[in-house]
Parts: structure tokens; C-alpha cells; sequence
């Protein structure tokens, strides 16, 4: 069975991305984690060893990150395009569907999501119609499909702590067999910095694009 992965991605750009992070690393410290935890991502994509690797972007298709990004890993490069998000993943993951039997999509909030989860949901599909890695905040960070569906997406309020069960609700009223791999911490507020390996928040590690640098606020 041939399989798409799709990583969405919002432009590192300072005041822009992983807001929520600035009050404990700055504006300029928080986009640096966030340009990391895609690095992290789109690597840990490609050494699963996917027929395809889709760098699925927003809103800035011009970024730096995004060409350093495809001309090392060869990545296909598409944007999001408008609309809610909800509708931008439907539409990715049914546009991949088109020409592959399997179709993953993660963010990149997840530093635990490495290829051999990411080997392990596409398998889960050899006998589920979608499978999904929950977030311990209640979200999720991994979705997978054989087939489209958008009543999993379509209305659903994003950014809430019933997201993973709302889409478990409409799951079963669609009928879809579901599986779910282990829940992971997603980094997105300061208090999830903890989750994160240690040397990813010293100013001093080596780093292939910087790292940030926490505030005295952080603990760990």
C-alpha cells in the first residue's frame, strides 16, 4: 500500500508562530522553537520511509525554512490554501488520497511523534478506516485515512480540549473503524516546555537552526 505523509506547517515567523510560548521564551525564542520542531518533524517524516513526503504550508510559501527544507529532503511543496483549518486538512489529506491507498497528516507539536510511530499509524490502516495519536491536552497530532472523510473535520471547534473526543463521537456515527496510538505531550503553552528534551531549551546546545532561549519564568 502506497502512503502520502503531509506535514502542516506555519512559517516560523517571530510574533507570528507558537504565541502562546512568548510570555516564557520571547517572540524571537518562540518562533526558533517552532522552526526546530518542524526540523524535527519533516526529519523524522522523511526516515520513515513514506512513497511521499508533502510539506503542506502556510501563510508565507516563500519562507526560507520551507526551500532549505524541500531542496534537502525532497519535499513536494503545496500550500494550505484559505479557509478554516479543518477544511485545509480535509482538503490535503483527500487531494493525497487521490493517487496513494493512505494518507497521514501531523503537525508539527509533537516532538514524540518519530518515524517509528509514524511506521506504526500507517499500519494500523492495513485494517482501520482512520487512526489517529491523541494529544494529552486533549487535541490530537496525528490523523490518518484510507478514504475521506470529512465529517471528522467539517464545524469542529480546533483549539479546545474536546477535540479528540468530538472527532471520536463522529467517528463512530460515521461508522469508521478507529485505532489509536498512545497519547503524546504537544508543546504549545509554557508549561509544556518540560516535555521537550532538555537540551533543545540550552542556549549553548548545538542546533542546527538555533535554539531559544527560556525565560527565568521556565522551570524544569
Amino acid at each position: 500500500m502506497s502512503t502520502a505523509l503531509i506535514v502542516f506547517a506555519k512559517a516560523p515567523v517571530a510574533g507570528l508562530a507558537k504565541t502562546r510560548l512568548i510570555p516564557a521564551l520571547g517572540a524571537a525564542g518562540a518562533a526558533a522553537l517552532a522552526e526546530r520542531l518542524l526540523v524535527h518533524a519533516v526529519e523524522a517524516a522523511v526516515a520513515a520511509g513514506f512513497d511521499t513526503v508533502e510539506l503542506c504550508i502556510t501563510p508565507d510559501a516563500g519562507h526560507p525554512l520551507f526551500r532549505q527544507l524541500q531542496q534537502r529532503h525532497g519535499l513536494r511543496l503545496a500550500a494550505q490554501g484559505d479557509g478554516k483549518l479543518g477544511a485545509r486538512m480535509q482538503r490535503a489529506l483527500a487531494r493525497a488520497l487521490q493517487t496513494h491507498d493512505r494518507a497521514l497528516l501531523i503537525g508539527s507539536d509533537l516532538p514524540g511523534l518519530d518515524a517509528a510511530c509514524l511506521r506504526s499509524a500507517a499500519a494500523a490502516l492495513a485494517d482501520h478506516d482512520a487512526v489517529f495519536v491523541p494529544a494529552l491536552d486533549g487535541g490530537y497530532g496525528l490523523v490518518g485515512l484510507r478514504r475521506p472523510a470529512p465529517q471528522l473535520f467539517d464545524g469542529l471547534r480546533w483549539s479546545t480540549p474536546q477535540v479528540m473526543q468530538h472527532t471520536r463521537e463522529r467517528a463512530a456515527a460515521a461508522g469508521l473503524r478507529v485505532a489509536e496510538l498512545a497519547p503524546l505531550p504537544d508543546i504549545d503553552r509554557p508549561a509544556d516546555l518540560a516535555h521537550l528534551p532538555a537540551h533543545w531549551l540550552q542556549a549553548d546546545a548545538p542546533e542546527t537552526h538555533g535554539a531559544p532561549t527560556p525565560s527565568d519564568g521556565v522551570r524544569r
